[in-house]
């Protein structure tokens, strides 16, 4: 499955946000699983069949939502250094993954898109960071992504507990290493 193409602006933008707008609110009155595109569509204004129409199901309109949450409002944080650039950005990913709303949105993404969807997201974040600093001898965006990223993703989706602060600064530190 791939995320559904839209035209930038206009209408079909407005009719997204509106139906994207009424998951979210839903999402936060009720249980995801009783989440239901006729709730959705009544909410957003439009027909079920518009949202059966661009996303098939509840659940790829799900992901396209947690998609659209996870893209970065922001620039990755400048610490002004390579190290602690990378750092702050793998502690806040860890923050923010580790919470209720972060591991739905993992679920969601992982249920109905495709991987690389999320790899690109945290790529290109990674890439910005590493972009600022031409001059330094830099891990690779799929090292970080295999020693910081996925170890992250693995433990919220997978295990009990999300990794530990003190383990990510270890597995930082391996990234860096040669």
């Amino acid at each position: 499955m791939t995320a559904p193409t839209l035209r930038p602006g206009g209408r079909s933008a407005r009719v997204q946000e509106s139906i994207h707008a009424a998951v979210r609110q839903l999402l936060e009155e009720q249980d995801r699983a009783s989440v239901t595109v006729p709730q959705i569509a009544a909410r957003a204004g439009v027909t079920p069949s518009t949202i059966y129409r661009r996303w098939g199901d509840v659940s790829a309109l799900l992901a396209d939502v947690a998609l659209a949450r996870m893209q970065p409002d922001n620039q990755p944080i400048n610490t002004g250094s390579l190290h602690g650039d990378i750092r702050a950005w793998a502690e806040q990913y860890l923050d923010e993954m580790s919470s209720e709303p972060g591991r739905n949105m993992l679920y969601d993404v992982q249920a109905a898109l495709k991987p690389s969807y999320c790899a690109t997201i945290i790529g290109g974040q990674l890439q910005t960071i590493l972009d600022r600093y031409p001059n330094e001898p830099v891990p690779g965006v799929d090292r970080l992504i295999n020693l910081i990223a996925a170890p992250i993703v693995f433990r919220i989706l997978f295990s009990e507990a999300p990794l530990e602060v003190e383990e990510l600064h270890r597995l930082i530190e391996i990234a860096f290493s040669q």
